[in-house]
């Protein structure tokens, strides 16, 4: 009698068992979790800027995307911009709403956790002050962000609140956008 292995059913299309595997193997190789993330841009014409993302460092060595993915950016009319693409501190947003909701996904998986929806709103407040010089003591970024979900899961309102703080303790870009990083910017 022959046994044929299948894949574990999963709950919200999180492969967690590779996710794990993955864990426990770099546990054993500590420097192949060194990875760097990359992006270019170039610039179109006023506050326009298109970047461009394939390819990272991981796993000891370089890796291609299987395609190059693309973002615009620019700034709404009231900034004198022509408004064709969301603003960068929009896209610093949905990158925070990406991660969180992916790790939700992720922790929601692992715990056996049906998700029916997901959906979160975020609010980036920030005085203009420090961008267009008025004032040098007036920050340039947001001095406070808001992440409000609305999740529909089988799950107890206290399972569902231990997802999000659990996947707001893993979160990538959470952790960038409260803690100081070292940013070097040189011109070539």
């Amino acid at each position: 009698m022959t046994q044929t292995q299948t894949a574990p059913e999963q709950l919200n299309g999180v492969n967690v068992a590779a996710l794990l595997g993955a864990r426990e193997a770099l546990e054993n190789a500590p420097e192949a979790a060194a990875f760097t993330w990359k992006a270019t841009s170039e610039w179109k014409d006023g506050a326009h800027t298109r970047m461009e993302m394939n390819g990272f460092f991981g796993l000891g060595e370089d890796h291609a995307r299987s395609k190059t993915f693309t973002i615009d950016s620019d700034h709404p009319e009231v900034f004198a911009a022509t408004d064709v693409a969301p603003t960068p501190v929009e896209i610093v947003l949905s990158g925070l709403a990406g991660c969180l909701t992916a790790g939700i996904a992720s922790v929601a998986e692992n715990r056996g956790i049906k998700l029916r929806s997901v959906k979160a709103s975020l609010e980036g407040d920030m005085n203009l002050y420090g961008i267009l010089g008025v004032d040098s003591n007036v920050r340039n970024g947001f001095n406070a962000v808001r992440v409000s979900y609305e999740i529909d899961a089988d799950a107890s309102d206290d399972d569902i609140a231990a997802l999000v703080a659990q996947s707001q303790k893993r979160s990538a870009v959470f952790d960038i956008i409260t803690n100081p990083t070292n940013v070097f910017v040189t011109v070539a």
